[in-house]
């Protein structure tokens, strides 16, 4: 991949729009225009049953009971969120930090550090509307898991055809800098790897996605893949859930039998959408990846939509 942008990226504008018109006005107004519901009054707030907290405005998966707490602030308290799943940014107040859903940018309210309220010393304060509650047992209609496997524009064209996937997004991961450009991430100095987030429905085994993962790559090369060198071009499972972080190590043990397996297997963290035109890249231009395609490894019994 050689085209560079020079233009700035805005956040919002990676935001996946998926507004239902259902919503209350109450949590229109939260949602949507960042207002804050009055403390003490949201439904979860008391509220402490085994279970997960999804987005009520996309459904994906964004903290676990395990991490919530009771602060006595008026709002849900939780110390840590699911892997990939929220986005901080400056507050419009330029004092505060706001947190909102990575995927669809729904807001959710603000994150605070120092209170000393756990160990982890992290306090997202969030509003109920922003949250539907799924008791254990359970699951969520979708999640989310990140690949990387060099070139990123190739790696979400597979992936756009696989049975299940619901969605798709190139993006950085992995690195120490936020906020990165394209033109960043290809000088090799921000430690983040091309990565793909991959929406899926949870009615498809996630093994299935990590399967095709490996045989769409070349997962035997260190930092690069075909013609594209750099540790922007490593080849990463990000996961998001013990039930992908265990799957992927089975399916990485098996192919170790007999294979060198660069791949390495990470705790997701922020997800930096990429610019605009790197989205949806081959359908855009008509052209073909260079370096990726399937090399059925594990048979043919991964389902894959010809539609």
């Amino acid at each position: 991949m050689f085209q560079f942008s020079n233009s700035l990226f805005h956040m919002k504008e990676a935001f996946k729009a998926v507004e239902n018109k259902d919503f209350s006005e109450l949590e229109r107004k939260v949602m949507f225009e960042k207002a804050t519901e009055l403390p003490f009054t949201g439904e979860y707030y008391d509220f402490f049953e085994e279970g997960i907290y999804v987005c009520k405005n996309c459904g994906l998966p964004l903290y676990r009971s395990q991490d919530k707490f009771h602060s006595g602030c008026g709002w849900p308290s939780f110390d840590d969120e699911v892997p990939g799943a929220v986005l901080r940014q400056p507050d419009k107040d330029g004092v505060r930090t706001e947190i909102v859903c990575g995927y669809c940018g729904a807001h959710l309210g603000h994150v605070f550090t120092g209170e000393g309220f756990t160990e982890k010393d992290t306090r997202h304060c969030v509003n109920s509307v922003s949250l539907k509650f799924l008791p254990k047992g359970q699951k969520p209609e979708k999640e989310q898991i990140f690949f990387a496997a060099g070139c990123f524009w190739g790696v979400e064209h597979l992936f756009k055809q696989c049975e299940g996937v619901l969605d798709t997004q190139v993006g950085f991961m992995g690195g120490h800098t936020d906020h990165p450009t394209y033109e960043e991430v290809c000088t090799g100095t921000t430690g983040h790897a091309e990565t793909v987030r991959v929406v899926y429905d949870t009615k498809v085994d996630v093994e299935n996605l990590i399967k095709y993962f490996f045989e769409i790559h070349d997962f035997t090369q260190v930092n690069r893949q075909g013609p594209d060198w750099g540790e922007q071009y490593r080849s990463v499972i990000f996961y998001t859930s013990e039930e992908q972080k265990q799957k992927a190590e089975k399916i990485k043990a098996l192919l170790s039998q007999k294979y060198k397996v660069a791949t390495s297997i990470e705790k997701a963290s922020t997800f930096w959408p990429a610019e605009d035109y790197h989205q949806d890249y081959y359908d855009k231009t008509g052209k073909t990846p260079y370096c990726h395609y399937r090399r059925a490894i594990f048979g043919k019994d991964i389902p894959i939509s010809l539609d």
